[in-house]
């Protein structure tokens, strides 16, 4: 009998529905929420409340899409967290009331688990997945982590940001050049056609395998508030996509050089990304060459499962399944914490 679950992501500001039978992807929808963008960030409150409007209308897409009925679903995963906990509760409640009214187990999923996992969603049988162990660098906007990951449900943080993430460090700075929310992707096609020379960034050297963008932030700072201090009020406009090329190239070998550190001490032969920021061009392009160099194995996923969505919920939600690793239903969303 086939094993159909339904995934539900809803930790942040998009909605996102997916049904994966037996291991493959059947239909992937998001809803994604504008408003955010005249605010410069995402408001919570609104985030929430879109949620509330969009769920049952992505659900019932992905379902469509999938040719699946939703008395046919085995069980229904959703994201317990980490993420804002309006928008959590929303998928949460959601989950639980369509588990209860089929009669059917629901699945807890972790967010930052599920972005490790998106490399074994396959949309068909022979589709190449990573063999364990395997490092994963996830780099999202709130979150800069190394991980060993053992086996689906044995990983282990080898690393993690002390302060801010690196998305964080790119959306900020962005904002401090005057460009619109969300930043990264401004800064990706400023980037390309800039000297990542230009500027010299601070690197900070953070013992071990733990990162730091805080020293970073106030470099790009000082180096804009100096420049339009000795006169030159339009340094940021004059020097735009050097300034994003630099920025880019700074936030790329801090993440390369503490991977291969990683790399090393653990000897591991394929190497995975995952988050927002693993849609940046230049980063997919650093740790493919990266790979290369070392001769070892790279897995870079497609971009539609670099930012959040609900396939990686449905495929780690499958993987528990397997388990029989069901949640009870006083189980609450939760705010933060690490894979």
């Amino acid at each position: 009998m086939s094993i159909i679950i339904l995934g539900i992501e809803s930790s942040c500001d998009d909605t996102s529905a997916a049904v994966v039978k037996d291991g493959l992807l059947l239909s992937n929808v998001i809803a994604s929420q504008a408003v955010h963008a005249e605010f410069g960030g995402v408001v919570p409150e609104l985030a929430s409340r879109a949620h509330q409007q969009n769920i049952l209308p992505v659900v019932d897409t992905a379902l469509k899409r999938a040719g699946i009925d939703k008395t046919d679903l085995s069980a229904i995963a959703f994201t317990r967290g980490p993420g804002l906990l309006g928008s959590l509760l929303v998928g949460t409640s959601f989950a639980k009331g369509l588990s209860l009214g089929l009669r059917v187990p629901i699945v807890d999923v972790n967010h930052l688990h599920g972005h490790v996992l998106s490399h074994f969603i396959k949309r068909e049988d022979g589709d190449e997945v990573p063999e364990y162990p395997f490092l994963c660098l996830l780099v999202s906007g709130g979150n800069s982590q190394l991980i060993l990951v053992r086996n689906y449900n044995d990983m282990e943080i080898l690393g993690r940001t002390i302060d801010d993430a690196a998305g964080e460090a790119f959306d900020k700075c962005a904002k401090v050049m005057g460009l619109p929310y969300p930043g990264g992707p401004h800064i990706d096609r400023l980037a390309a056609e800039g000297n990542p020379k230009a500027f010299n960034f601070a690197k900070p050297h953070i013992p071990g395998l733990n990162y730091s963008f805080s020293g970073l932030k106030t470099s790009f700072l000082y180096t804009i508030r100096d420049a339009v201090k000795a006169g030159n009020t339009d340094f940021v406009k004059e020097n735009m996509a050097d300034l994003a090329a630099s920025l880019q190239a700074t936030i790329i070998d801090i993440l390369i050089n503490k991977l291969d550190k990683a790399v090393k001490e653990t000897g591991v032969k394929t190497v995975a990304i995952g988050g927002g920021v693993s849609a940046n061009s230049g980063f997919r392009q650093a740790i493919a060459d990266y790979c290369v160099k070392r001769h070892i194995k790279a897995f870079i996923p497609e971009r539609v499962f670099t930012t959040d969505n609900a396939a990686m919920v449905a495929i780690a939600g499958y993987y528990k399944y397997l388990d029989r690793q069901f949640c009870k239903y006083d189980e609450v969303p939760f705010a933060r914490v690490g894979v």
